[in-house]
């Protein structure tokens, strides 16, 4: 049986943009656990295979997980970004894009920390390292540059996510056009985090915008859990500077009651301004 994408491929000018938190692999997990990357790897492989993304950003991803979304989506896609410890191995927050459609025109990773340019720093509370993954893009299609920005921010403390929010605003306000952010936040919609990126950095959630909404409104971190409405939805797709929501949702796919990762990925489809 063919799988149904939740968006699938679509015609320029629009550009399906997808972020989705993978769950890093775990060790000493019994067989049969919902967790245990071996079982889950081929669900998510269903997922990006059917979905192709023009622009994925991915978090939690370690460097074979890396390679193996970069196998699912296919030969035609590129990555970005490298591990968050010191020597750039360990989890990620990598960056995938559709190089028949995209340009890449450059990027940098940064740490999420006072100092920025140090791999593998961390402050304001936060006991691992975060990151974020700066790019700019130039949409082949339509000559339109953009610029996007994937992150993870800590789950333990508020502080360190406030302060990397107040970090992604000073990025943010580096240069003007069209901006994408994707990532996981680790807080709702009534966060800190949040209003920081919504009121001073003049970004957009764009599951407020769209002309068109695919889903109910999905806790996106379901734990394998199937999927509920009213919960946190902590993985954001905030948009600035003119893009367009032409259709939204949060894709809480299964196969058989099992879910590819405890996170459900958010896609949407935009029009660059």
């Amino acid at each position: 049986m063919t799988d149904i994408a939740f968006i699938g491929h679509v015609p320029p000018p629009a550009l399906h943009v997808m972020t989705y938190n993978i769950r890093r692999r775990m060790t000493r997990l019994p067989p049969r656990s919902r967790d245990n990357w071996s079982r889950r790897k081929h669900l998510l492989a269903r997922v990006l295979r059917v979905e192709q993304p023009a622009l994925l950003g991915v978090q939690e991803a370690l460097l074979d997980q890396a390679r193996f979304v970069g196998e699912a989506l296919g030969p035609d896609y590129r990555r970005i970004g490298y591990g968050r410890n010191p020597n750039t191995t360990g989890e990620g927050c990598p960056v995938f894009y559709d190089s028949r459609r995209l340009d890449l025109l450059g990027w940098r990773q940064f740490a999420l920390s006072a100092t920025p340019d140090v791999p593998g720093s961390r402050g304001w509370g936060n006991r691992v390292p975060r990151l974020v993954v700066a790019a700019e893009f130039r949409d082949r299609a339509t000559g339109i540059a953009f610029r996007s920005f994937n992150t993870h921010f800590d789950h333990q403390s508020s502080a360190a996510r406030l302060q990397s929010a107040k970090q992604l605003t000073r990025l943010i306000a580096q240069g003007s056009g069209p901006v994408i952010l994707t990532g996981d936040a680790n807080a709702g919609i009534h966060s800190a985090p949040y209003r920081q990126l919504t009121h001073e950095a003049g970004l957009v959630d764009a599951w407020l915008m769209p002309q068109r909404r695919l889903s109910e409104d999905w806790t996106t971190f379901s734990n394998y859990r199937p999927p509920k409405v009213g919960g946190k939805r902590i993985d954001w797709l905030l948009v600035g500077g003119g893009v367009e929501v032409t259709a939204m949702g949060i894709n809480a796919v299964r196969f058989d009651g099992a879910a590819p990762s405890d996170h459900e990925p958010v896609q949407a489809v935009l029009r660059l301004g």
